[in-house]
């Protein structure tokens, strides 16, 4: 049996075909019992079959083998269970025959409290808190439900029966086709599924009440929620239904299950789960109420159900062979989910919002510790960590970079034939590469393995020599340091005009081109006025950075003053710069003097990027340079008074979707700098909402700046506002009011008050799922939250050690540090607690104390930096 563990993936002498599961779950005593008959094809002779297993007692004696031909029936000598390797190894005395057979387990097992395999989740009907079943088996949980070969390469179909109590909504991947109600019980069985991955099976049991409506070629759609919340399914209802339409015509091939259910679960640890037939989300990711959720919250429903119906066809239809291609599935679902918004909502400019997409791409990318798109996993316990922004963002982008290469028809022919050829099946990143080499003639393969199969990406270095531009391509690294990848580049470049462009493949270390040549000017001084000015990567379609030398920085910083670029090529600039400044290639001051430029900036993506950028430059003068934080403040005060004073206080008439998100991301800023005149404004409407929940004073865009705004006056001596949040907290049942006001406790400066609110998230009070929304903490607060998890890991570890959500309290408590001493001190206190699970999470976040500790040395040293400050607050730049 030994020569089964350890092992990456299961021995392939036997193939499943399909599966006929019973489950029968006890949602009071949080118990389940089943059975599973399996029918194999045994393709080499065997004495063992292997298949994975997980926190399951097996029934021995309900194991058995018959073979098909000959009704031959074989019992196992040995059962054994590996947890560690999360396998069931079955020994049998003789050979079992080539041929197909049906392989039948009993088992038992425990809804649990994880958030994976079958799990409870808990909600409240008539004041009663009640009991429901649901699955989440993505990446390698299946096997936590019901014994199967639980890989996406062993794709089955499904025959699923389900004993549940009478009164209660039972859903799964297929429409019902039979319900035998026998007293307080019901039998439920389902149609068979098509040939689908064991990830994707899904069951939910619970009371639920529902909308539907139908798409235009007769598929049913459904959005299930909890009892008396009906009404806040129909705007993810709308866009379900439009966005199975265009993916029909995108892909050129229809939805393949006969109905879609979209169901809103109260405990769930990602956003949302692509269930085939049965997608299940986060209440925040599906439900939306016109009264008390905001834009943002209504972008964020459009965006995930975009993404999960993408899923229906990359990666339910057609699924990746193994896990090293997830990025197959994210990054692709990412990047329609933009298309398919953009679609139904053009007015949100969903595309020039994808650059938060590329930004986090960007910036996870840019640490020594991040990983190829493409990444070896070796045990199912190193799959998790690699959900992260390498296979979402940076997938997405370097597929947005292609697609704008190849062009767009060319992209949509070839990834509807890609589609049709996998139907069914499995396929790996060299298979997409050839759909889109054969339908475009280019050599797709050899341009996109340079980034998918190494990590990084490069900084390209521009400047001007002797009417000459020279570019030069290094791998860029937040640290600084050299690093060592090359890349073939796609250069986009204009100059003075978006009509005086030019495209190329930087495929060597280093190039020329004559200025003349395509631009017929000069640019000594006397130049023609059209070329005032160089961009590269026009509109960020390029997963990379750029370096302008001292003069073409110079005239981009006028070009922004005078609006000659578009958003996109204004974020870029900006995030560069910052990027740039973050690795010591570029002084804040030139950074500070940037930002200047944007004075008049009135586009949302650009602005609420300035603010992240704001924050984060505070943090790293506050432990450089103290004394110059007040004028800091003051600089990006008045640097966003043009958004405040056109934005105002109140929502206007007819405004669009993205000045209602920038209001309130703006009112936030200000508080977070301490502005009185905001301070004063907030607490006074915060004030008003206490007295009347539906009072026009705080609609939902405003909220969260608002919280922000109450906890900035909060300390251990005057709690009121505190409290006050609390309570608000308490009475509410909306998950995004409680997020929005989880996010808000800790940006409070007290260190005691802080302190409470991690023991808050802890409490029972606070859903397992929500926790990590607790520890976005002030700098003032950094090294109580270190403490406190020093103090609570064995909880915590026991609480949310066996999924995702634990990497986020690492991220978020250990990233925010600036010292070489603090980095030592964590490495030591996580040597003897680090697991497979957290291990690259950690990595990462030391990586980036680093960082900041270099930055703020260099900051420390920075000469003229005081005199640069002083003067932009004091608005003479």
């Amino acid at each position: 049996m030994d020569q089964f563990k350890g092992q990456p993936r299961l021995p392939k002498f036997a193939v499943p075909k399909r599966y006929d599961i019973f489950l029968n779950p006890d949602l009071n005593s949080c118990r389940f019992t089943g059975s599973v008959s399996i029918d194999l094809d045994i393709v080499e002779t065997t004495r063992f079959i292997v298949l994975n297993a997980a926190e399951l007692s097996i029934n021995n004696r309900s194991v058995s083998f018959a073979t098909k031909s000959s009704s031959k029936v074989f019992e196992p000598i040995k059962v054994e269970l590996v947890e560690g390797d999360e396998i069931l190894v079955l020994e049998f005395s003789e050979n079992l025959p080539a041929g197909m057979g049906v392989l039948a387990i009993g088992f038992e097992g425990v809804l649990n409290e994880k958030m994976k395999g079958f799990y409870r989740s808990t909600y409240e009907h008539n004041g009663q808190k009640k009991n429901m079943a649901v699955t989440q088996f993505e990446p390698a949980d299946a096997r936590r439900c019901f014994p199967c070969w639980d890989e996406p390469a062993c794709k089955a179909t499904f025959k699923i029966t389900l004993d549940v109590p009478s009164e209660l909504v039972a859903l799964s991947n297929m429409p019902i086709i039979e319900e035998k109600v026998n007293g307080h019980k019901k039998t439920i069985s389902y149609q068979e599924s098509p040939i689908m991955s064991t990830y994707l099976v899904a069951v939910v049991i619970g009371l639920f009440d529902y909308v539907e409506d139908h798409t235009s070629d007769g598929i049913k759609v459904r959005v299930y929620c909890q009892v008396g919340k009906a009404d806040q399914g129909k705007f993810a209802l709308y866009v379900a239904v439009k966005t199975l339409e265009l993916y029909r015509e995108y892909f050129a091939v229809p939805y393949s299950l006969p109905k879609l259910d979209m169901i809103a679960i109260p405990d769930f640890a990602a956003g949302a789960m692509e269930n085939y037939g049965l997608v299940t989300y986060r209440e925040t990711a599906l439900l939306y109420d016109d009264k008390h959720s905001a834009a943002a919250n209504k972008q964020r429903v459009a965006t995930v159900v975009a993404h999960e119906l993408a899923h229906q066809w990359f990666g339910n239809l057609v699924t990746m062979e193994w896990w090293t291609h997830l990025w197959l599935n994210e990054g692709f679902a990412t990047w329609v989910s933009y298309l398919a918004t953009d679609s139904l909502f053009p007015e949100w400019k969903i595309w020039t919002q994808f650059l938060d997409e590329s930004t986090e791409g960007l910036r996870l990318d840019g640490l020594a510790e991040s990983h190829p798109i493409e990444v070896d996993i070796n045990h199912a316990s190193e799959i998790d960590e690699i959900f992260d922004a390498i296979s979402y963002r940076k997938g997405a982008s370097v597929i947005r970079m292609l697609q704008s290469y190849l062009g767009a028809e060319v992209f949509q022919r070839s990834l509807a034939s890609y589609i049709k050829r996998f139907s069914c099946s499995n396929a790996k990143t060299e298979d997409l590469w050839a759909a889109l080499e054969e339908g475009s003639g280019e050599p797709v393969n050899k341009l996109m393995n340079s980034w998918t199969k190494q990590k990084g990406y490069p900084v390209i270095s521009v400047k001007v020599k002797e009417q000459k531009l020279e570019f030069e391509q290094s791998q860029f690294l937040s640290s600084g340091s050299p690093g060592e990848g090359q890349w073939i580049v796609p250069i986009t470049l204009c100059c003075g005009s978006y009509d005086v462009h030019k495209n190329f493949l930087l495929q060597n270390k280093s190039e020329t081109l004559d200025i003349n040549e395509f631009l017929g000017c000069s640019l000594k001084e006397g130049c023609n006025t059209a070329c005032t000015w160089i961009k590269l990567n026009v509109n960020q379609s390029g997963f990379y950075r750029v370096k302008y030398d001292e003069g073409l920085a110079a005239k981009l910083r006028s070009a922004i003053e005078k609006k000659n670029l578009s958003e996109t090529d204004r974020f870029g600039i900006l995030d560069d710069s910052f990027a740039l400044c973050m690795a010591r290639q570029l002084s804040l001051t030139s950074l500070l003097t940037l930002m200047g430029s944007y004075q008049e900036e009135t586009e949302y993506t650009v602005v609420s990027n300035l603010i992240n950028i704001s924050y984060k430059v505070l943090r790293i003068v506050a432990d450089a340079r103290s004394e110059l934080l007040d004028y800091v403040k003051q600089f990006f005060i008045s640097l966003f008074q043009y958004s405040t004073e056109r934005l105002g206080w109140d929502p206007k008439q007819g405004e669009s979707h993205l000045d209602a998100m920038l209001r309130g991301e703006i009112l936030a800023a200000l508080a977070m700098l301490g502005n009185d005149e905001t301070l004063n404004k907030a607490n006074k409407r915060f004030h008003a909402f206490l007295e009347d929940r539906n009072t026009p004073l705080l609609p939902p865009d405003l909220r969260k700046a608002v919280y922000v705004a109450v906890m900035q006056k909060v300390s251990s001596s005057a709690r009121s506002g505190y409290e006050s949040l609390l309570r608000v907290y308490r009475e509410t049942d909306l998950s995004q009011e409680k997020t929005r006001i989880l996010g808000s406790l800790a940006s409070c400066t007290d260190v005691d008050i802080i302190l409470e609110v991690l023991y808050f998230i802890l409490s029972s009070e606070v859903r397992s799922q929500d926790a990590v929304f607790g520890l976005a903490v002030s700098r003032e607060g950094r090294e109580t939250t270190w403490k406190w998890l020093q103090d609570n890991w064995e909880h915590i570890s026991k609480t949310w050690g066996s999924g995702f959500l634990i990497t986020r309290f690492v991220s978020a408590v250990v990233s925010p540090f600036a010292s070489f001493e603090k980095a030592a001190e964590i490495e030591e206190f996580f040597a003897t607690r680090s697991k497979p699970s957290i291990a690259r999470t950690l990595k990462q976040s030391l990586e980036r104390v680093r960082i900041n500790a270099k930055w703020v040395q260099n900051v420390e040293k920075e000469e003229h930096l005081a005199e640069a400050v002083k003067e932009l607050a004091f608005g003479k730049c």
